[in-house]
């Protein structure tokens, strides 16, 4: 689907309502409740393996580290080295030590 198709009203009030949480906890319940648990684990697996791929890690210690395949891990290598650039932004904002907390 074209960035274009995507970015659609319902998208935009998406990103406006994460963007009115204040902490960890109201993020964590809003997303509880937007996405389901599968949902929530893949993406968290996904930040992880290109926080991974950042850092340098090769593919096969990725997998034993999160358990993602290798399909995932391509997709997200080209994610992040030809997307939009969100997972930069998030992995330079977080930094290397930051496994969670509030922000």
């Amino acid at each position: 689907m074209s960035t274009e198709r995507l970015r659609t009203a319902e998208v935009e009030a998406l990103l406006t309502a994460f963007g009115t949480l204040a902490d960890n906890d109201e993020r964590y319940a809003f997303l509880v409740d937007v996405a389901t648990i599968r949902e929530i684990q893949d993406m968290a697996q996904r930040l992880a393996v290109a926080r991974s791929l950042h850092a340098g890690a090769h593919y096969t210690s990725i997998q034993e580290a999160t358990g993602a395949s290798s399909t995932t891990i391509s997709r997200v290598s080209r994610s992040l080295n030809y997307g939009e650039g969100g997972y930069r932004t998030v992995i330079d904002r977080l930094g290397p030590a930051a496994e969670g907390g509030d922000a």
